[in-house]
Order: C-alpha cells, then sequence, then structure tokens
C-alpha cells in the first residue's frame, strides 16, 4: 500500500499515471485547504475566547446593539430622525428618547447636511 494519497481516475478515459508536475499541483491544492481550514478555525477560536474579564449581562448587550442600530440608521438618513425612526420600525419619540438616554452625538451626522446645503 502507497503512503501517498491518490485520486480515482476513470479508467476509460486515462489510464496513464499521473504526471509528477500533477502531483506536486494536487498535493499542493491538498496542503493549500488544509492550511485554510486550521486559518479559519484558529480564527473560530480566537473569537471565542475574547470574553472579557468583565461580567456582561444581557441588558448591556443589547443596549450596545441598539445603539450601533440607531448609528447606523442616522447615518444611511444623515441624521433624519423621522426617517431613521421608519427604518428601524420605532415611533420618532421613540427614537428621540433613545438617542438622549443613550446620549448618542448628532453632531456627525449634521455635518453631511453642510453638503447638501
Amino acid at each position: 500500500m502507497s503512503s501517498t494519497w491518490m485520486p480515482e481516475r476513470n479508467s476509460s478515459t486515462d489510464d496513464s499515471p499521473p504526471r509528477p508536475s500533477e502531483l506536486a499541483m494536487q498535493n499542493l491544492n491538498s496542503v493549500r485547504e488544509a492550511a485554510l481550514n486550521l486559518l479559519r478555525e484558529v480564527e473560530s477560536l480566537r473569537r471565542a475566547n475574547q470574553v472579557p474579564d468583565e461580567k456582561l449581562g444581557l441588558h448591556e448587550e443589547v443596549q450596545r446593539y441598539e445603539i450601533e442600530l440607531i448609528r447606523q440608521a442616522l447615518h444611511r438618513t444623515r441624521g433624519n430622525q423621522r426617517r431613521a425612526a421608519k427604518l428601524l420600525g420605532v415611533k420618532v419619540t421613540t427614537l428621540n428618547c433613545k438617542i438622549k438616554r443613550f446620549n448618542i452625538s448628532l453632531t456627525e451626522y449634521e455635518s453631511d447636511w453642510g453638503v447638501l446645503a
């Protein structure tokens, strides 16, 4: 039994043994595939181990996510709170209340309006 893996070949179309360059290319592709899989696994483990020392609660994580969604909506609408509220599916008063509660600055979005004026 050979220690080198060789793919099955269709005997009806090609009975000749693979050329050394073909074998080298197949081996290189196999190594490349294995390396990519290892890199993906390492990245996955790195992300899984990035738990901060402090205790994270559901409330805090939801709040962070909510702030990010509001900022994205404001950016997409260039600071227009009415349109941002519509994008988010909330009332304008609710959005305004959250902007104040989370201390989200509107000045970065107001500068976008200066370009349009």
